[in-house]
């Protein structure tokens, strides 16, 4: 008998995305998420919905109990790190105290055997090396990435005291959508990948660059773009090799760097067109550069994960036609 699975965040961009990999493939899926960011368009009809909020509900332990769940996928979260420096507590709220909530709401239940947990590279900061690996020091520089290390800890001081496991995933920018066109960012988003698929729908083809004077090779961010696809697959594959009492920090990354103006010259040539920039002023909370180490995912997986950029970003076009 397969496990039941529990997804939250299960109708956002990514959430949505892994419950329809995790019952393409047989498992039984419950979903929560309040719907403040995710949307009923993305959500699983397959998967068992609950419309709530994990900061505030008290009725997750009961839930979680009667529909006999034995794995957590925790992806519901506040995720844009510039609204996070206008609004901290919103922040502190969704991320640490609904994390803390969830766990709470588990303590004690010998059904459920693992956690994973949705992170971020912003928990790193402003990295010396552009390269990061799982040892490097955390010093976030977004009310975001503070948010999750804490949320990380607290993961972390739990799976200490009670029997199961536990794997944190620190996603790099994730782009694209599913291969089959169910799920992708479908609110609009600040995310320059989105920002550019809405404008070349639009037939707008301008977008603004926040900041061109990084220490750089053309002075604009460095990113390292994960597919979407891909993302999903990791989770699942770090859910079969979880071994019960372990706890797990894995960078979720191709290793492989694009900057801001990188992004931009690839949609031109996917689009046959020149698109015309606007440089603005840096974002609050922004981090220069930042690629991941990803050896050490690999070799708990298994596999090597790797994605053509142009289809990326192409599936996000057809996406964004598709809304």
């Amino acid at each position: 008998m397969k496990n039941k699975i529990l997804v939250t965040g299960g109708a956002g961009y990514i959430g949505s995305k892994l419950s329809y990999d995790l019952t393409d493939m047989g498992f039984k899926v419950v979903v929560f998420d309040n719907l403040s960011t995710g949307s009923k368009k993305l959500l699983n009809k397959k998967a068992k919905f609950y419309k709530l909020d994990i900061s505030k509900s008290k009725n997750l332990k009961k839930i979680i109990k009667k529909e006999k769940i034995n794995i957590i996928f925790h992806l519901a979260a506040s995720l844009d790190v510039n609204e996070s420096m206008k609004k901290p507590i919103k922040y502190y709220l969704n991320n640490v105290v609904g994390t803390e909530n969830l766990l709470k709401s588990i303590h004690g239940n010998k059904s459920i055997r693992k956690f994973i947990f949705s992170s971020t590279c912003a928990v790193y900061g402003n990295v010396e090396k552009e390269l990061v690996d799982e040892k490097n020091n955390c010093s976030p520089v977004s009310h975001y990435g503070s948010s999750k290390l804490v949320a990380e800890k607290i993961i972390e001081n739990y799976i200490k005291k009670n029997n199961c496991s536990a794997a944190i995933l620190r996603y790099f920018n994730v782009i694209g959508a599913d291969y089959k066109l169910r799920t992708g960012i479908i609110k609009p988003s600040n995310q320059l990948v989105k920002k550019l698929s809405n404008n070349i729908k639009n037939k707008n083809y301008t977008v603004n660059i926040f900041g061109n004077d990084y220490s750089t090779k053309d002075g604009t961010c460095i990113r390292d773009y994960i597919d979407v696809n891909d993302l999903s697959k990791i989770h699942i594959d770090v859910m079969k090799k979880l071994k019960i009492g372990n706890f797990e920090i894995l960078n979720c990354g191709y290793n492989k760097g694009f900057s801001v103006l990188d992004i931009i010259k690839n949609f031109e040539i996917i689009i046959k067109k020149k698109i015309k920039t606007n440089i603005k002023e840096r974002r609050e909370g922004d981090v220069e550069r930042i690629r991941a180490n990803s050896n050490k995912l690999i070799k708990f997986t298994g596999k090597s994960y790797k994605s053509d950029i142009l289809k990326s970003l192409r599936n996000s076009l057809f996406w964004e036609n598709k809304i």
